[in-house]
């Protein structure tokens, strides 16, 4: 999979959305805000506004999501590795999924799971694919990211600009991620209604909170991307061997 690509291709469609708010605003300003021969209402307008709120959060769950698969099939694809070589922190993510240590099975199918898990591990089978579950729905931001990144054993030094893009105060002691995330929180449970959301904020300030977001996540993408090409989920003395799995 391309992360890089996916990435992008989701930014340019929350631009193209503020362009459609920029277009909105500027119509607004000057006394005639329609379309066609509607006129567009305030409460329209804050309801659109919203909006941006549940993109950058869409955005943010499926960037974890893309960087964590890339990890994933990195480590299975060719048949190249086997858990002896995962490291340590990435073993115990591979060992929670595979024999479901945290599913709430009963006894039999417990033994059952464990079963079929210690023949694979016993075989010597190369890993196969699988996904990390680390849940986080619907409560990620930067803090999130960084605790997950360090859980894995990777890297994930941002730049000082991004990370003062993301952390410098938004509103109630909360950066731009957070904010991001309280809000569409709020959307999604019922405690706030959209009208209410987008009621005190312009189409520039979704737009500078659409750049700090994007600008540290970019930097997440890349970091992630170095961690899959230098094999950082596998042992030091597993990094050198041979495979694609960039």
């Amino acid at each position: 999979m391309d992360v890089k690509k996916d990435f992008a291709e989701r930014v340019d469609e929350i631009n193209a959305y503020l362009d459609l708010l920029d277009a909105i605003t500027r119509a607004a300003q000057s006394g005639a805000p329609k379309i066609g021969e509607v006129k567009i209402t305030a409460q329209q307008q804050r309801i659109l506004y919203s909006s941006v709120f549940l993109q950058l959060y869409n955005l943010t769950e499926a960037t974890i999501t893309w960087c964590l698969k890339a990890i994933t099939q990195a480590s299975s694809e060719g048949g190249n590795f086997t858990p002896e070589h995962l490291s340590e922190d990435m073993l115990r993510e591979w060992v929670k999924t595979t024999a479901r240590t945290n599913a709430p099975l009963n006894a039999d199918n417990r033994l059952k799971k464990m079963l079929a898990f210690c023949k694979l591990v016993l075989g010597g089978e190369p890993i196969s694919e699988w996904e990390m579950a680390v849940g986080g729905g619907g409560n990620w931001d930067d803090r999130s990211i960084e605790k997950l990144a360090k859980r894995l054993g990777l890297s994930l030094l941002v730049t000082q600009k991004a990370k003062d893009a993301v952390k410098d105060i938004v509103s109630d002691e909360r950066g731009a991620l957070m904010h991001v995330r309280h809000l569409r929180n709020k959307l999604a449970h019922g405690s706030m209604s959209f009208t209410e959301c987008g009621a005190d904020v312009t189409s520039s300030d979704l737009r500078r909170l659409t750049n700090d977001v994007t600008l540290y996540l970019s930097e997440v993408v890349d970091l992630f991307a170095t961690s899959v090409q230098t094999k950082q989920f596998l042992k030091p003395s597993a990094s050198s061997m041979s495979g694609d799995v960039s």
